[in-house]
């Protein structure tokens, strides 16, 4: 029999293209999404769909109970993914929007967690699977408040993996670099929420931002399709000892090795270039 999985983030992107094709691979998948419509959408292809609220207790709480009563009581694989970017720079942020980048980026995550790994414990298995990215290894302009979101989870998850050695749990990190997704659009809604761009003394550099998160078309030559993902999180699925961690597009193998390699004033000449 195949792997019950709680997915997050199903709305769109990576979520939704994960949820949709290892359905369709006839696994027991059990999407969540915040919004009503786009459970809706997903139970109108055949999916199991559940509204889960990363920043709402009671939401995650109720959420777990509507997937084990979904998938009998089991939950083999939980691929923590849903996640925003909140652009700007550190200076303008307000606090408030910083502690909302946590709560759904971290915070969130951990309570979902902590509430799935006494039930894969029970069951004698179980694989924690978080969807990291590129800036959890380093860090770009005006992207701070998602870089330490990304940051954090990177130290959390090292964390957990040391700290479940002594169980049948496994913990594995995915860290794409730019895939499809509405990303940019829900990032640059956030920009206009919380920055004061006229009163910024980065107001040059936050048009070419806002330019950027405005278009269409792929934000680098290097962006790839949501099954870039899809690929590592069924490489986990189907390993009895998955990796730490999986590297997805090449800017993320890129980064990864300089990181390792350069000098931190190198690394920062390199990387004060992207806005």
């Amino acid at each position: 029999m195949k792997e019950t999985i709680l997915i997050t983030g199903c709305s769109s992107g990576i979520g939704r293209f994960c949820a949709e094709q290892l359905h369709k691979d006839g696994y027991t998948v059990v999407a969540s999404c915040r919004n009503p419509d786009d459970i809706t959408a997903l139970r109108q292809q055949g999916l199991n769909c559940i509204q889960l609220d990363l920043d709402d207790t009671d939401s995650i709480k109720q959420g777990i109970e509507a997937c084990l009563a979904l998938t009998g009581g089991r939950i083999d694989v939980l691929f923590n993914n849903a996640a925003y970017g909140q652009p700007g720079a550190l200076e303008d942020l307000p606090t408030q929007a910083l502690r909302q980048q946590f709560e759904t980026n971290l915070f969130g995550w951990h309570e979902l967690t902590r509430a799935v790994i006494p039930i894969m414990l029970k069951q004698g298995s179980g694989k924690i699977v978080q969807n990291s990215s590129v800036l959890g290894l380093v860090a770009m302009k005006y992207r701070g408040a998602y870089n330490a979101s990304k940051f954090a989870l990177e130290g959390y998850t090292d964390t957990l993996r040391l700290e479940l050695q002594d169980t049948p749990l496994h913990v594995s990190l995915i860290e794409p670099g730019p895939i499809e997704s509405h990303f940019r659009e829900n990032a640059k809604l956030k920009f206009e929420q919380h920055i004061d761009m006229a009163a910024s003394r980065h107001h040059v550099s936050y048009q070419q931002t806002l330019d950027r998160l405005g278009k269409s078309s792929p934000s680098s030559k290097f962006t790839l399709a949501p099954d870039a993902v899809l690929s590592p999180l069924q490489a986990i699925i189907d390993s009895k000892r998955p990796k730490p961690r999986y590297y997805v597009t090449q800017p993320t193998h890129i980064f990864g090795f300089l990181r390792r390699v350069l000098p931190v004033s190198w690394l920062d000449q390199l990387l004060s270039k992207s806005n």
